[in-house]
């Protein structure tokens, strides 16, 4: 087994891993890509203060997010098609998560159904739903969420309409892939990836597949998903969809202190920050940039997360410190899942402890709940002078 030492060691096994169009989907953006760049470069423009002749011992990093207990203020956020990273991808990373004390989220858009997943993971999950124009299937899958005993929706509300990703339209994205010619010879180059995928029966969109009408194959899938995102998605629609569920309910994709304060005032329980890894909106600042914003907008109201850019646990620990209650981790994990499968998500959460761990005792603090502004050196114009 290869020396881990952080994320990116498991960045580039998962490259040489995975086929190329899956490996593409991953770690790509929309359009030029510079949300998607900035979403992690911007976190090296925040500095650390170190201190030092500080009691140091009995560090603590379990904390809650949404009342829920975890090991560390880290879930595993929804991400697409995981299961085309690695066999049988979502059940995997929801073990891996069970086994560390955070929580993990299925993506609507996942290969493991939701019925899979609860058969499989130890402890309960969070569902992340899309809003489609079908509400039969809306309300369906929310009734399907609630049998499964997933302990938290999270509604996404940045993907009323698909951005554009140029990667994806080159490579002809689809799951199961597309059996062309520079497909198979791709795929033949990554023979553990194959064989795992030939001896599972989870190839394609199971939350999906046979539970919607006339949608049996591909084909089928990909004229319905194409239609389907809800351009209407508005907070009359998102007060509809939390009564319906009646349990915790997160807001994810929110970029905006004015949104905010609307989720907040939709009796979200959280708010992400995220502006869906810089997979949508290309040119918008990045998730770590308008953390603080949002977070001087709802003040103690309810709890602000922070999603999109990640890849380290010293990246936890500014997003703490800039005022976030709790962090979301996707490519991070990912990188984990497609390098090792379930193995390898383990490995980037404890590379992503150990990271916080270290550089928490060594800004001289011991409860990561004590983490604030004061551990940090913000530039002056890090959240722009914008006219």
């Amino acid at each position: 087994m290869p020396v881990i030492t952080c994320i990116e060691d498991l960045k580039r096994l998962h490259q040489q891993r995975t086929p190329k169009m899956f490996w593409d989907y991953c770690e790509s953006g929309s359009y030029t890509e510079q949300t998607f760049r900035e979403n992690s470069s911007d976190f090296a423009k925040l500095r650390l203060r170190q201190r030092v002749a500080r009691d140091l011992s009995g560090r603590v990093l379990e904390s809650t997010m949404a009342g829920q207990k975890v090991s560390m203020p880290v879930a595993l956020s929804p991400v697409g098609s995981t299961g085309m990273q690695h066999p049988d991808g979502e059940i995997l990373a929801a073990r891996a998560a069970a086994k560390a004390g955070v929580p993990f989220t299925l993506s609507t858009m996942s290969i493991c159904s939701i019925e899979d997943v609860a058969a499989a993971s130890p402890e309960p999950f969070w569902f992340q739903l899309y809003v489609m124009t079908d509400e039969d299937f809306v309300d369906a899958i929310i009734e399907r969420a609630r049998a499964a005993k997933c302990s938290a929706l999270v509604l996404t509300l940045d993907l009323q309409i698909l951005g554009q990703r140029h990667k994806d339209l080159k490579n002809g994205l689809t799951s199961p892939p597309k059996l062309t010619i520079p497909n198979i010879l791709n795929m033949m180059t990554k023979p553990r990836w194959s064989l795992g995928m030939l001896r599972t029966p989870r190839r394609q969109f199971r939350n999906i597949v046979g539970h919607v009408k006339g949608v049996k194959k591909l084909s089928d899938l990909t004229a319905w998903a194409n239609e389907q995102f809800d351009p209407k998605l508005d907070w009359s629609k998102v007060a509809r969809i939390r009564d319906q569920w009646g349990g915790k309910f997160i807001l994810k994709g929110v970029l905006d202190p004015e949104d905010a304060k609307m989720a907040a005032d939709a009796g979200a329980d959280a708010v992400i920050v995220s502006n869906h890894g810089g997979r949508q909106l290309d040119g918008a600042l990045s998730s770590i940039r308008m953390l603080p914003s949002i977070v001087r907008a709802i003040g103690d109201r309810t709890e602000v997360w922070l999603d999109s850019g990640i890849r380290s646990g010293q990246d936890v620990v500014k997003a703490l410190a800039l005022g976030a209650k709790g962090t979301m981790i996707g490519r991070a994990y990912v990188h984990g899942l497609g390098a090792m499968g379930e193995a390898g998500v383990t490995a980037a959460l404890e590379v992503i402890r150990k990271e916080m761990d270290i550089t928490m005792a060594l800004c001289g603090e011991r409860d990561v709940k004590n983490l604030g502004r004061h551990n940090l050196l913000v530039p002056r114009d890090f959240e722009g002078d914008w006219v």
